[in-house]
């Protein structure tokens, strides 16, 4: 973490909030809107001569897939963290969903990360990895790796990362592990 001479001496809010947004989502949620369009095209205009099965199979397809391209991308536009004196609450997406709340009684440390990469977790999302433990990640930049009592980690991509691992840091310091905060 870089130095702030002035960082002790300003008052810390009471919920500090942050975001990170992803605008390539946008695309790929088009993508899956553009599945949807081709799957109503073909029902609506259906001079297909080899079958109704075919059809509807195709049908189907494309808007199951639209859907799922296209909620499972808008659900990872951008990722909200809000901290207050009790916990860390990571909410996705238009909706909130997935949404992690992880009380401070549990968090062992905190630290910044300069660089959080969709490829170091195997893509944009909501991700595990046993030898890295959990993150959500929206896009490529600074982030908050909180260590756990439990000695998992958990990762997420933020702006302003540094100023909420001040917080965290300084809030851990009254809170006693395992205690209710």
């Amino acid at each position: 973490m870089r130095d702030h001479p002035d960082a002790d001496d300003r008052p810390q809010p009471d919920v500090w909030t942050g975001r990170a947004t992803n605008r390539v989502q946008w695309l790929l949620a088009l993508v899956g809107a553009a599945c949807m369009a081709l799957g109503i095209e073909l029902a609506v205009d259906s001079a297909w001569t080899s079958g109704i099965a075919p059809l509807v199979m195709s049908v189907v397809g494309c808007i199951a897939a639209g859907l799922l391209v296209l909620f499972g991308t808008l659900a990872f536009v951008h990722v909200d963290l809000k901290l207050d004196k009790e916990c860390v609450e990571v909410r996705c997406g238009h909706v909130g969903l997935p949404r992690r709340r992880i009380p401070l009684s549990h968090v062992a440390g905190a630290d910044f990360t300069a660089l959080v990469t969709p490829r170091n977790w195997g893509g944009w999302g909501y991700r595990w990895r046993p030898e890295k433990g959990t993150a959500v990640v929206v896009r490529r930049g600074e982030g908050i790796v909180l260590r756990l009592w439990d000695g998992h980690t958990f990762t997420v991509t933020v702006d302003n990362a540094e100023s909420a691992v001040r917080i965290i840091r300084d809030r851990l310091r009254t809170i006693r592990p395992g205690t209710a905060g």
